[in-house]
């Protein structure tokens, strides 16, 4: 057992970060650089003693997609458990919110700091003392998330799971994750037409490497999609011989369900969690469950958590405050996100005289002046559909616009200290004063006073806990446009206790 510390084990996983430049290099290969991405990942599963053989004894259920890929595992995980109480079940999923650990959880749990380290170093010490490389080029060392995989990969077959969730991190075909040579069952949610923008490719590339985690023999799952992806996840089932290709459809059923997901767009990722489950307790326990929806398969709809995604967390100490966390960073999912928060029991059970807050970011690569018309334009949708007599415009009193940096010294939390969210410009703030203008310009006659750009995350929770002081007004926060933010959020204002 290693005696060294889980803050050591952040500290050397840090150091395997890639800059902010590799990482746009690699989600524009959506997922991989070259085509050694996946030989090079099994030369570091041999490295630290396992085979790719090994990884089969995992039991996999195997998750991608570019919108809901992280909900649909959530939602399958709770499904599992509440259908075989009695196994112990593995998640593994990115990014986390506070602590890396949150990405390899056991029913639920993240794994505690102690297992952290201890597992962490036991991967890192092999690589150490095994150094023989296949091609010299390889870097002795597996970038960031290359290494936390084969850490969620040694913690699983250590700790003996009877069965793993695994979230695909970037793509599928070239993704870390995807060198499990015999899943259950692989399943791909959405794919994100924002995503095409972003990415510069085609709904047809980006289908091609999502349907890279489908394999010869293992039923291949999908939800509706576009005709052009659609056609190329078929063929691509097809051509790698996936037992059978299924489309999921939305359930009647589940719509009068109240989710533990909040959001109407999750229907879809619950009824392909749904049909992942059947599937795989079919496979691995020899169950059928020939109902629409099974009684264990509905409960764990309704108790899934998946922290930071259109969540409501009444603040622990200031009783005045609630905060409505949600990662959305792109178009569809901002769209999402509002539809969630406009609603009559989130942000507009708001009552005469009560403040609302949005604490908001975006990385640079991103077109903040066009995310905020697009959150006005939805609210103003929405507020339309509900009936409401408020305007968009006026529908928030505070607007901050704060980076990523977690406190108000300049420095970050550990575990979320990102070389992709630094910055050489000279002016630390410079993506916030943009975001800050294009909101006055979009409506010229806010209260400029109102309008807050901040250099950390800790000077905006000082901000509004300074308005929930004034008076005695509640106060709804709603954060959004990042999950570096969200997460930063929960540790700064001390919301981990209720949040994860």
């Amino acid at each position: 057992m290693s005696t060294r510390s889980y803050s050591e084990a952040v500290d050397a996983l840090n150091s395997l970060q890639s800059n902010a430049a590799t990482l746009e290099a690699l989600r524009a290969s959506s997922g991989g650089l070259s085509k050694f991405a996946i030989p090079q990942m099994l030369e570091y599963l041999q490295r630290i003693g396992y085979s790719a053989s090994d990884l089969n004894k995992l039991n996999v259920i195997h998750i991608t997609g570019t919108k809901g890929k992280g909900s649909t595992s959530a939602f399958t995980d709770s499904i599992l458990r509440q259908a075989k109480p009695e196994w112990k079940v593995g998640l593994y999923t990115s990014p986390h919110l506070v602590a890396v650990r949150e990405r390899i959880r056991i029913n639920s749990v993240p794994l505690s700091e102690e297992q952290f380290s201890s597992l962490f170093f036991e991967v890192w010490d092999r690589l150490e003392k095994n150094q023989e490389r296949a091609a010299e080029s390889t870097p002795l060392k597996p970038a960031y998330f290359r290494m936390v995989t084969l850490v969620a990969f040694h913690a699983f077959l250590s700790l003996g799971v009877d069965a793993t969730i695994l979230e695909v991190g970037i793509g599928g075909t070239y993704d870390s994750t995807n060198i499990v040579p015999k899943p259950l069952v692989t399943g791909v949610t959405a794919l994100g037409l924002d995503h095409v923008s972003v990415l510069g490719k085609t709904i047809k590339e980006i289908a091609w490497q999502k349907a890279g985690i489908y394999k010869e023999g293992v039923p291949a799952l999908t939800v509706e999609q576009l005709e052009e992806g659609m056609t190329v996840l078929e063929q691509v089932a097809e051509e790698k011989k996936a037992s059978s290709f299924s489309v999921v459809k939305r359930v009647p059923e589940m719509e009068e369900i109240k989710f533990g997901l909040a959001g109407s767009h999750q229907c879809q990722n619950a009824a392909l969690a749904v049909e992942l489950s059947r599937v795989f307790l079919k496979s691995r326990a020899n169950l059928d469950f020939n109902e629409i929806l099974p009684e264990p398969f509905k409960q764990g709809l309704i108790k899934t958590r998946w922290p930071g995604r259109c969540q409501t967390v009444q603040d622990p100490t200031y009783p005045r405050t609630t905060w409505f966390l949600d990662g959305a960073h792109t178009r569809e999912s901002l769209e999402c996100s509002l539809k969630w928060f406009v609603a009559p029991d989130t942000g507009l059970r708001k009552k005469k005289g009560n403040k609302r807050v949005l604490v908001f970011n975006c990385t640079s690569g991103r077109s903040g002046a066009s995310f905020l018309e697009d959150i006005l334009k939805n609210m103003a949708e929405q507020l339309r559909l509900h009936k409401s007599e408020e305007t968009s415009s006026a529908f928030f009193d505070t607007i901050i616009f704060c980076t990523n940096v977690t406190y108000a010294d300049g420095h970050f939390k550990g575990d979320l200290a990102s070389r992709s969210i630094e910055t050489v410009d000279t002016d630390p703030v410079k993506i916030q004063r943009e975001l800050a203008t294009a909101w006055l310009t979009l409506i010229p006659n806010f209260p400029t006073n109102n309008v807050h750009v901040l250099p950390s995350i800790e000077h905006a929770i000082r901000v509004v806990r300074g308005i929930e002081s004034e008076g005695k007004e509640e106060v709804d926060v709603l954060v959004t446009g990042s999950l570096h933010l969200v997460g930063g959020v929960i540790e700064v204002a001390g919301l981990s206790d209720v949040a994860l």
